[in-house]
């Protein structure tokens, strides 16, 4: 038979970002809305799509290797399982992207606008509403401040003050959280996607080294994210302004031509750079100037 990796995509609002971010990486994904398992253009890998809340467990249980999930779902899944349960599953790769944007999320701790409350500690004795509860428990113990944390089905904002004295709610903007008119008192925890494995799964060579190439692949789309490359031709007598405008990933390469009083310049910025710094580098007498897309960085 066949060497096969069983991975887990999460499904929900991480599943686009996720399937994009694979793409970046050399692997194309095609999710149907009628089956919750996505061919993949690799024979080698089975792909099913998983809540991300439920992925460390299933990752956990060897149901699969590995998965996607962020270290939100990681520590709920530790708080409520032990170290038996933390032990089982091996952080491989931290990839930092989210639904909006290549970011961290944040889960907070909000309350109504006009509530006394301004402190975790004001809290003591009150209800709290999430969908984090065990992490949450484990963070208010932390404080020694006792709460009733409740089990929140969705549509958390809602719910403060009828329902709840407060929320625990994941974030990357606030702007949901503004217009529900709830104010952020505390960061419970940041949280960013990893790629996870079973512990057992690494013990067999072929998945391991699988998933440590993955593991490169995904990282370095996620370098290469929001990065362009330049090249360009400059004059040796030129070449010091030049390189005086050129942040570099490292150090610009710089390339002799077969005009020996010029030389070629190639390097990586912040594609949001590119708009300021094009028209300072034709000022400093650059020629030949051009921008690329990037798909993978390896560090």
């Amino acid at each position: 038979m066949a060497n096969k990796l069983k991975l887990g995509i999460p499904k929900g609002s991480l599943q686009d970002a996720t399937i994009h971010l694979f793409a970046r990486a050399g692997f194309n994904i095609y999710a149907s809305t009628r089956s919750y398992f996505p061919a993949i253009d690799d024979p080698e890998i089975d792909c099913m799509l998983i809540r991300a809340q439920e992925m460390a467990r299933y990752v956990a249980d060897g149901v699969l290797d590995a998965g996607l999930t962020g270290q939100d779902w990681i520590a709920e899944h530790a708080a409520g399982n032990g170290s038996a349960g933390e032990a089982s599953i091996v952080p491989l790769a931290d990839l930092i992207y989210a639904k909006q944007s290549f970011g961290k999320v944040r889960w907070v701790l909000a309350v109504p606008e006009e509530s006394a409350y301004r402190t975790p500690q004001d809290l003591a004795g009150a209800t709290i509403a999430t969908e984090l509860v065990r992490a949450t428990q484990a963070y208010f113990g932390r404080l020694g401040v006792p709460v009733n944390v409740e089990f929140s089905w969705g549509a958390t904002e809602v719910k403060p003050p009828t329902l709840a004295d407060a929320i625990v709610e994941v974030t990357e903007t606030g702007s949901s959280l503004r217009a529900n008119r709830l104010r952020i008192i505390d960061t419970v925890m940041e949280s960013n996607t990893q790629l996870i494995a079973n512990a057992g799964a690494l013990q067999n060579e072929w998945k391991r080294t699988k998933l440590e190439n993955i593991a490169l692949l995904l990282k370095a789309a996620i370098e290469a994210q929001g990065r362009v490359g330049i090249m360009l031709n400059v004059r040796k007598s030129d070449l010091e302004a030049v390189l005086g405008l050129l942040p570099a990933l490292q150090q610009p390469t710089i390339s002799p031509l077969s005009d020996a009083s010029w030389v070629a310049l190639n390097t990586i910025i912040e594609e949001r750079t590119v708009r300021d710094l094009i028209p300072k580098l034709k000022a400093a007498r650059a020629q030949g100037i051009v921008e690329y897309p990037l798909n993978k960085i390896v560090i």
